[in-house]
């Protein structure tokens, strides 16, 4: 078989016409370079040069396949530079998927450091419930997934980097609403709204707060924190967010209190899930750095 070696010794005798001068450009002995190309010509059938003690020539049939050698080299050399950069962390499109209670408060702290620290990087974000990311990920359709922890990931991976409480939201003047903390049996006393089935969130507030799973129409089937806090400054009842989002979803609104809830903590995990075979390790650690370092900066 033909190898790409002895593709490069041809092409550096045409350019040197001289078989010497073309081993010491290859770093190899003038009778190296020799037998690799009679060993290359026997295997085309024909002569790629006319050589004699005084000169070397390229014959008709030889220049032809020595252009068409110099179209292989250059596209070897493309997948030696792709390789390369394949090395480097994040330094080709990465698809990421993001649950609804992370995505809107983790990325707009996030990303700034992440594309300063990578420039390079071509994030493509995907949001979607958990169940549905996590399929994503084992199918292949997404290199990795953000969820929220404890949950399921049979077949996968998870590398943890934030742990974070939850707050109690309610219009200043609630019932409990000047105290620092609140329990749960203080809780189980307000009209506690959560989001919809099918949200991690929500289960984790019952698993913590060890609480009755709610009436089918409590929290009027809502599928976003942003309506829930509308909602409570509504006084339509309380609720409880994420440590990430208190800033995003309370800073506007002086007129509301928040709460931490006093239970054993952190009451969620957020973490990084992929495959047990992905091969772009050094991107995911690259981006789980950038994750903690930028949370823990924000964090009191």
């Amino acid at each position: 078989m033909i190898s790409t070696k002895q593709l490069a010794y041809a092409l550096a005798v045409e350019r040197n016409l001289h078989f010497k001068k073309a081993a010491e450009q290859c770093h190899i002995t003038q009778s190296a370079l020799s037998t690799a190309l009679a060993e290359l010509e026997k295997q085309l059938g024909f002569q790629l040069f006319e050589r004699d003690n005084k000169r070397v020539l390229v014959t008709p049939i030889g220049a032809e396949v020595l252009r068409r050698a110099r179209d292989i080299m250059s596209r070897v050399e493309e997948l030696e530079r792709l390789a390369d950069t394949l090395k480097s962390p994040l330094s080709y499109p990465i698809s990421i998927g993001l649950i609804p209670t992370i995505a809107p408060y983790l990325l707009p702290k996030v990303l700034p450091e992440l594309m300063h620290r990578y420039p390079d990087c071509q994030p493509v974000v995907v949001e979607e419930q958990t169940h549905v990311l996590l399929e994503m990920v084992r199918t292949g359709e997404i290199d990795t997934a953000i969820i929220a922890l404890p949950y399921a990931c049979d077949g996968l991976l998870t590398f943890e980097f934030w742990g974070e409480d939850f707050y109690w939201v309610a219009l200043k003047g609630e019932k409990f609403a000047n105290q620092k903390e609140i329990t749960s049996r203080e809780l189980a006393r307000s009209n506690l709204m959560l989001l919809k089935d099918g949200h991690c969130l929500k289960e984790h507030i019952l698993d913590v707060c060890k609480l009755p799973e709610p009436d089918a129409n409590h929290g009027f089937g809502t599928a976003s924190l942003n309506t829930l806090i509308q909602m409570v400054l509504n006084n339509l009842g309380t609720t409880l967010i994420p440590e990430m989002a208190i800033e995003q979803l309370t800073a506007q609104y002086p007129q509301l209190s928040t709460v931490h809830l006093k239970e054993s903590g952190p009451h969620r995990k957020i973490a990084f899930v992929i495959r047990p075979n992905y091969t772009r390790m050094n991107s995911i650690e690259a981006l789980l750095a950038v994750c903690k370092d930028t949370l823990e900066k924000l964090r009191p």
